[in-house]
């Protein structure tokens, strides 16, 4: 599938997936629904969700390891900054054939334009918050990101999941 074609798609994503209202049960639901998908599928990760800059769920999966941490970091600084999936980001950059440095001036110290963030929106209010996951390859990560948000709207993940 062509750049543009998942470009096109993730815009898609973004827009579909918003919820009425998100507190600290739903984001707890959806945490927990994440894991649960990671756990059935023996994956290893680490899952945050914020909420107006607080963290209100975190869980990592047995193997875990440390650098998890960092990379949700960098990727959750990036939709923070672009109010962007950091995986939409990643892909626009790399069909321009540039880098969040380059075009922006963003250390890698402290930017990821990798799959596996991606906004919380509330509709009527705007991005509320970040989901992000770390640990698969980021087209995995943000796979499942996706799913999670699909399953916890009721909505088709079949239709809106990357090829």
């Amino acid at each position: 599938m062509a750049i543009e074609d998942d470009i096109s798609r993730v815009a898609e994503q973004e827009r579909v997936l918003r919820f009425d209202g998100f507190d600290l049960a739903r984001a707890w639901s959806l945490g927990a629904r994440v894991r649960q998908f990671s756990q059935e599928r023996g994956h290893v990760l680490a899952i945050d969700i914020r909420i107006n800059g607080m963290q209100a769920f975190y869980a990592a999966m047995p193997e875990a390891r440390p650098d998890f941490e960092h990379w949700i970091y960098r990727k959750r600084n990036t939709v923070q900054r672009f109010l962007r999936s950091s995986y939409a980001i990643g892909l626009e950059l790399k069909a321009a054939q540039t880098t969040l440095e380059e075009k922006w001036g963003l250390p890698t110290a402290e930017y990821a334009a990798h799959g596996g963030a991606f906004p919380i929106r509330v509709n009527g209010v705007g991005c509320i918050g970040v989901i992000t996951v770390s640990g698969l390859p980021q087209r995995e990560d943000h796979n499942l990101v996706v799913e999670a948000l699909a399953a916890e709207l009721g909505l088709d993940h079949a239709s809106l999941r990357l090829a």
